[in-house]
């Protein structure tokens, strides 16, 4: 294991989530509360001892609530201590632990709570309406375009570069939904087969109802705390010892969509930290973003997990089952847990921990796990955020 002589190791010592749903009637503070108290519950902390609270959450417009961070702290605990909200879109889940990581990696902080919360169900009349204000309004607005027009462009130069089938990503979908029923917070889990998935209404071809996560309500919660923390309260704490992020050019009509190197950067800036050279040999179980299926592919070849193109073969194969050589999304992923954005992310990075810990109860995947990875994705096919944990 590689040693940094120049940062605090740190560690995760609790984690909470709420049920991912279509609707809660919870408000979105207290979806943050219900998160952050499970989480203080596993770590054996209260409020009192928490030094700094991160929290991340998408565009104010979804929960309809003006300079949500202040709103949201609140609800996590962070009336008077010091509070920081990050957003990079979807990849926002994953950069709450890592800003969460550099605040005590750093030494200014001991205790961290990191949440993250989303509540997409009152965004009118759909939570893609809020995306209708993203764009250029010179080179992309006159297209009218929207986030799954873009996403059906990216998935079929995928499929088109690499001679991909929609038979072979729909077994992601296939996978996920299955892996999703052992996950008690899960939204959308079902067996269904590689058929229903192209029988599904077409949304944006070739993207099909069934190739999509589904929108959601939920929350995230995770403690993280320095070394000396971690000693005093836990025997199995387990260790971030890789964070990596990039943001690519807005121009997305200007880059190769079939490879996402915005990711391959970022998991190369967090490789380099865990000291992780061959990622195919060396990382046990991994949680990819998977809002489409074909993401969770994109995204396995991004990590550098598989090479270029072979992630479907590789999925065929089984490499990727819950019981194969590096299981993928163990927890359902987005496509069967759910995506209530920002929180979608922290639920992948808890998956991982829990797995970690051995205890992800009926989600545990099979064989002995040691090392491990999360990752999101967000904005405009751009942005990308990595964390490695180990036990």
């Amino acid at each position: 294991m590689k040693t940094n002589l120049y940062f605090r190791r740190v560690a995760v010592i609790g984690a909470g989530l709420t049920l991912f749903r279509r609707r809660m009637l919870e408000t979105p503070q207290e979806l943050a509360w219900e998160a952050a108290r499970k989480a203080l519950d596993e770590a054996g902390l209260e409020l009192k001892d928490i030094d700094c609270v991160v929290i991340g959450s998408a565009p104010d417009a979804f929960d309809g609530v003006h300079m949500k961070g202040e709103y949201l702290a609140h609800g996590s605990g962070g009336v008077r201590k010091m509070v920081s909200r990050v957003f990079v879109g979807g990849a926002t889940g994953v950069m709450v632990p890592n800003t969460a990581w550099y605040h005590v990696a750093s030494g200014l902080c001991e205790k961290v709570l990191a949440v993250a919360e989303e509540k997409m169900s009152p965004a009118r009349p759909h939570p893609q309406s809020v995306f209708r204000y993203i764009w250029d309004p010179i080179t992309e607005k006159p297209l009218n375009p929207n986030l799954i027009w873009i996403f059906a462009m990216e998935m079929h130069r995928y499929m088109y570069v690499n001679k991909i089938t929609k038979e072979d990503i729909a077994l992601v979908s296939v996978k996920n939904k299955k892996n999703a029923l052992n996950n008690p917070y899960a939204q959308a889990a079902a067996n269904i087969t590689v058929d229903d998935v192209l029988k599904s209404e077409v949304l944006v071809w070739p993207v099909q109802l069934l190739d999509t996560s589904p929108v959601s309500d939920g929350a995230a919660a995770m403690v993280i705390v320095s070394e000396d923390v971690a000693r005093r309260y836990t025997d199995t704490p387990v260790w971030i010892e890789g964070v990596g992020w990039t943001l690519d050019n807005t121009e997305w009509t200007g880059r190769e969509l079939a490879y996402p190197r915005y990711l391959e950067h970022a998991a190369r800036m967090a490789y380099k930290m865990a000291g992780i050279e061959r990622p195919n040999k060396e990382i046990d179980v991994i949680e990819p973003y998977d809002p489409f299926d074909y993401k969770e592919l994109h995204h396995i070849e991004g990590l550098m997990i598989a090479r270029r193109g072979e992630a479907p073969k590789l999925l065929k194969e089984g490499v990727f089952d819950i019981d194969g050589d590096i299981p993928s999304s163990p927890s359902g992923g987005l496509l069967g847990v759910g995506n209530p954005i920002a929180a979608a992310g922290l639920m992948k990075t808890i998956s991982i921990y829990w797995q970690l810990k051995g205890t992800a109860g009926r989600m545990q995947v099979k064989k002995p796990v040691h090392t491990g990875l999360a990752q999101a994705w967000g904005d405009l096919m751009q942005a990308s955020t990595v964390i490695v944990m180990r036990n």
